[in-house]
């Protein structure tokens, strides 16, 4: 397990980037007092609703009432009104840090702070010193900030350029905290001190019920341990993701079943990330149907709840990485042309955001190339170089060199299956062509035609995480005696969405003939 970075002494605490002249961090309004006291109440008691309400409801409201422009209150205020109680103080802490990111305005100092918390927080967890129960929405943003923080301060780290000779010799001195292998010992630590797997097997035999309580134990126990292990399977396949490990983020998810309903799917922001992060895992491992089924599934979810969101402070979020999603389905879908994956509803909506770049994209010329590159960019995630600069070195930014590496190899792959658009518009058209016919129209030799269909062969097949080869391809084919025989899989027709449709609009009808008062 990586150790903590030791708090920062006076004397090398760099002046607060999020400091303002109006904030006094001991004053307490009397609405911070009360809520203070009733969370830690509620907290006390286990109940789960009002922790819930407090923590979801009450803290972004007094949030905007009072702390738009400046940060809360400090921790050692507000430990008076609970008892100073060790654990309360360092969940209030994390919330304090998190509402200060989610400003904008973190110096070094505050970076290295909230690591600090997070390892002494995490730290009381893994000794099993939290007898509390937790909402599942507050512990997954637990997981989800700090991995984000993670990726935060590698950005930060990587832009040397503008740093001054303090700042430097801070992070040289601070060089465990946020160091990679620290952030994945706490996950991976988390995930084996709950024992979250040998649970989630247990369940399949039916010998236990964390799903179906969603992970909250009603026999006088604590969820905090279990659903954070459980979390810090996604957060896992997260941070791989960014540094490009996409085979290792995928194994770390394993346990969790996706296909099914589970405790990731009791919170949206959870479910998203989860779906997202698996998704974009397998576009770049050229496993484009699995991709695609659960970008599918995902996207037909948001379009049906989001409503439901608006005013919830992760509403911007859900937002955005929907709109990153439908740009990577984008994507899958021209690289892999299996609209059969894709409910109705969600092409619809596909068609009408990307339905002209699709079609160009298609033609793998430099226009092509340029709109996966536009996409890509847009939506994949910010990928991050782990390792710490070598300070003597001169001061250059690097924190886009993951980035460029992640987009040379997805366009390498792209520009690997040019040849393919043609010989699958023939095998489209054909049952069965002689290798020299076909050899003909793509104006190649025969020697050639075997490659590029091998090629094809090769690039529309794939191993899952399990090992076992897959297909992406809607065409297959087999060569026989020099001719290419073609099998195409059939799609099932849906007619469901269409008479939905239609009874909504029905429905509509009926309602404004109702409205129409007649004399």
């Amino acid at each position: 397990m990586a150790t903590a970075a030791p708090p920062l002494d006076n004397h090398h605490r760099p002046s607060s980037s999020s400091s303002s002249a109006a904030y006094d961090p001991t004053f307490v309004p009397d609405a911070v007092k009360t809520f203070v006291v009733h969370l830690y109440r509620h907290i006390r008691d286990n109940n789960v609703y009002e922790i819930h309400q407090m923590y979801d409801t009450s803290f972004h409201t007094l949030t905007d009432r009072l702390f738009k422009d400046t940060p809360w209150p400090s921790v050692e205020s507000v430990s008076i009104y609970v008892d100073n109680d060790h654990v309360f103080c360092l969940l209030y802490k994390e919330m304090w840090f998190r509402h200060l990111f989610a400003r904008g305005s973190v110096g070094l100092k505050e970076r290295i702070e909230s690591w600090d918390n997070y390892c002494e927080l995490f730290g009381v967890v893994l000794l099993g010193n939290v007898n509390i129960q937790l909402p599942n929405q507050w512990l997954w943003d637990m997981i989800d900030e700090f991995v984000y923080q993670f990726q935060s301060f590698c950005q930060f780290r990587a832009k040397l350029k503008g740093k001054s000779e303090h700042e430097i010799a801070l992070l040289r001195e601070f060089d465990k905290a946020w160091n990679v292998y620290g952030v994945l010992n706490f996950l991976q630590a988390l995930v084996d001190k709950s024992m979250i797997i040998e649970i989630l097997e247990r369940e399949k035999q039916g010998l236990e019920q964390f799903t179906a309580t969603d992970g909250y134990d009603y026999n006088g126990g604590s969820n905090v341990l279990k659903v954070l292990g459980y979390f810090s399977m996604v957060g896992l396949l997260r941070v791989h993701c960014l540094l490009g490990d996409y085979q290792t983020g995928l194994k770390c998810l394993r346990p969790i079943d996706i296909s099914q309903q589970g405790v990731y799917t009791s919170v949206i922001g959870s479910n998203i990330a989860t779906i997202y992060h698996y998704g974009f895992a397998n576009l770049m491992l050229r496993r484009y149907g699995d991709a695609i089924r659960e970008f599918n599934k995902i996207l037909l979810y948001i379009l049906k709840t989001k409503q439901y969101h608006e005013k919830s402070a992760q509403y911007e979020q859900i937002l955005k990485k929907n709109e990153q999603m439908y740009a990577l389905l984008a994507i899958c879908l021209s690289l892999c042309p299996q609209v059969k994956l894709v409910e109705e509803t969600v092409n619809a909506q596909l068609r009408e955001k990307y339905g002209e770049k699709m079609t160009r994209m298609q033609r793998y010329d430099d226009e092509a190339f340029a709109l996966y590159d536009e996409l890509f960019s847009y939506a994949c995630p910010k990928f991050i170089t782990p390792s710490a600069p070598d300070y003597d070195e001169p001061l250059v930014n690097y924190n886009q060199d993951a980035y460029r590496l992640q987009l040379k190899l997805f366009l390498y792959e792209v520009k690997q299956q040019q040849l393919l658009v043609g010989v699958r518009t023939f095998l489209k058209v054909y049952s069965s062509i002689s290798l020299a016919k076909l050899a003909a129209y793509m104006e190649v030799d025969e020697s050639t035609i075997r490659t590029i269909l091998m090629t094809y062969k090769h690039k529309t097949h794939a191993a899952d995480t399990r090992g076992k080869i897959i297909s992406n391809a809607d065409i297959d084919f087999y060569i026989d005696d020099d001719i290419v025989h073609v099998v195409e899989s059939k799609p099932s027709k849906r007619y469901g969405d269409y008479f939905l449709r239609q009874i909504v609009k029905m429905e509509g009808v009926i309602t404004d003939l109702d409205a129409i008062k007649l004399n």
